[in-house]
């Protein structure tokens, strides 16, 4: 274990910084949950579009909300302090070797990463749900890319970003299959009552994916997802006067 603990500092200190500002600025502003605020109004979207019950969008937003509060909340309220894993920014040996940015540390405990286990939650829960490989692949790259901006920055250790990963998919994945259970429930509370409408969808390749939703709101979240690169690629040229 003491040889494995090692190996991971010294894969972070390989991995932390580097000697350019610009990369420090776009690592800077992708690490920022803000940024990342395009991307989740696009997915909100893509849910109203594809779904005509009120209820089932609800239940969606549900869903994706326990994503983060299982991922997210599991760890730092609970994990991180009974686990007390320093953040190699506090680590008293390393600490002094870990390249930073403006001087950002992040908190003193750091196993593992809520950024890992968050993003990639709602990665998967996505994947599932759609069933795109585009929108799959998109949201991956963009739970990889906040994993790394927290190698980049020195704030967690590639072993809490690999546990964050594995806890990210655990919940994205079960959350996933509570929705399917509760969206079964739910039509079966409209056909018991009279209610349920007519599905006026034909799903088709070139139209739909396997799950019933149109192609087009999917690439609607893509383009999102990539002006946002292109916004933190823009921004990080004028910060680099800014960053220490």
């Amino acid at each position: 274990m003491e040889e494995l603990i090692q190996f991971d500092k010294q894969l972070l200190l390989l991995l932390n910084g580097s000697d350019s500002l610009y990369l420090d600025g776009v690592a800077l502003t992708l690490t920022h949950a803000a940024t990342w605020i395009p991307l989740y109004l696009s997915l909100l979207f893509m849910v109203i579009k594809n779904n005509i019950n009120w209820r089932t969008v609800l239940l969606i937003l549900a869903c994706s909300g326990l994503c983060v509060l299982l991922a997210g909340s599991v760890d730092d309220s609970i994990v991180k302090p009974l686990v007390a894993r320093w953040r190699p920014t506090h680590d008293p040996q390393i600490g002094s070797l870990v390249d930073v940015v403006n001087d950002y540390r992040g908190g003193n405990y750091g196993f593992f990463s809520a950024h890992a286990s968050n993003t990639f939650s709602i990665a998967v829960f996505f994947s599932l749900l759609v069933r795109s490989r585009a929108l799959t692949v998109g949201l991956v790259a963009y739970s990889l890319t906040n994993c790394w901006t927290r190698l980049y920055l020195g704030v967690h250790y590639p072993g809490d970003i690999l546990v964050g990963l594995l806890w990210g998919a655990t919940v994205g994945t079960s959350v996933y299959f509570l929705e399917r259970y509760l969206s079964t429930l739910l039509a079966a509370n409209r056909d018991k009552a009279g209610r349920r409408q007519a599905s006026v969808r034909h799903y088709t390749s070139a139209r739909f994916t396997s799950s019933g939703y149109e192609h087009r709101t999917v690439w609607v979240v893509l383009a999102v997802l990539l002006l946002t690169f292109v916004y933190a690629f823009v921004r990080a040229a004028f910060m680099m006067d800014s960053i220490t």
